[in-house]
């Protein structure tokens, strides 16, 4: 595995059909030549955990539940398990409800750490947003501003934004410098991990949507409104995302193509 360059590190948690399509579209669009990729299964006990053990081209592990873990945490330390495992200069996290749609993604990615001092490649949001939506947002910022209603400081300022692990790139090695790991401080996947990066001084490149969904897609919140009980009306709008999606011409040809499976 030494000649590899990037471990990908994907949770999975009962979401059999996305799984099945991110998995696919990886298989499809990397050269695995130059990835491993692992998959951490965070006690689904499904189907989707049946699949998983089927494939050999990936590294399969099985995490225990913990009860009581929250969503993000289980998430967090799932990363930490396949991080343990990385034996490659580079490592990358995604979720199973971002999808790989070319196969330059991962040259275009890893071309970014030419220059020594990046630890990090990624994006704070990964979504489709038109002119109208941004403005709006803008607008919304201004109005709470003004009536000093509180404010979402991670949301609103760019200072408290961080890579976030739908689709992330780092140095392994600088993560072992700056002794951290995606649970760190049980806070967000990722959050401390940056922090300590960049108080470290390694640059930290955040791409705009915009250029990353060239290559790759994000269903955001997905994976949270499969596995919700009561659906709320984020989780209404992005299943139906997941039905369009589904319908993609692309999408179609990798869900028919059992050979990826191989």
């Amino acid at each position: 595995m030494q000649h590899k360059q990037v471990t990908i590190i994907i949770p999975n948690y009962k979401t059999y059909d996305l799984t099945k399509i991110c998995l696919r579209l990886i298989r499809k669009n990397t050269d695995l030549s130059k990835a491993h990729i692992i998959v951490v299964d965070n006690n689904s006990n499904d189907e989707s955990t049946k699949y998983l053990k089927k494939l050999t081209w990936i590294e399969f592990i099985h995490r225990d539940g913990v009860p009581n873990e929250s969503g993000p945490m289980s998430h967090a330390r799932a990363l930490d398990l396949g991080l343990k495992r990385a034996k490659t200069p580079y490592v990358a996290v995604i979720h199973t409800d971002t999808f790989i749609l070319h196969p330059g993604w991962l040259n275009y990615i890893l071309k970014l750490f030419k220059d020594k001092s990046v630890g990090g490649v990624g994006s704070w949001k990964l979504e489709h947003k038109n002119l109208i939506k941004k403005i709006g947002k803008k607008i919304k910022y201004i109005i709470k501003k003004l009536f000093k209603v509180k404010i979402n400081k991670e949301r609103f300022n760019k200072e408290y934004h961080y890579l976030r692990s739908h689709c992330a790139f780092y140095r392994t090695k600088y993560i072992k410098l700056v002794k951290s790991s995606f649970s760190d401080r049980n806070e967000s996947p990722g959050k401390v991990l940056h922090e300590k990066l960049k108080k470290a001084g390694y640059k930290m490149i955040f791409l705009e949507s915009n250029q990353l969904l060239n290559y790759v897609d994000h269903v955001n919140h997905a994976t949270l409104a499969i596995n919700r009980m009561k659906k709320k009306k984020a989780d209404k709008k992005a299943l139906k995302k997941i039905m369009n999606f589904y319908k993609r011409k692309d999408v179609i040809d990798v869900i028919d193509d059992d050979s990826l499976d191989n």
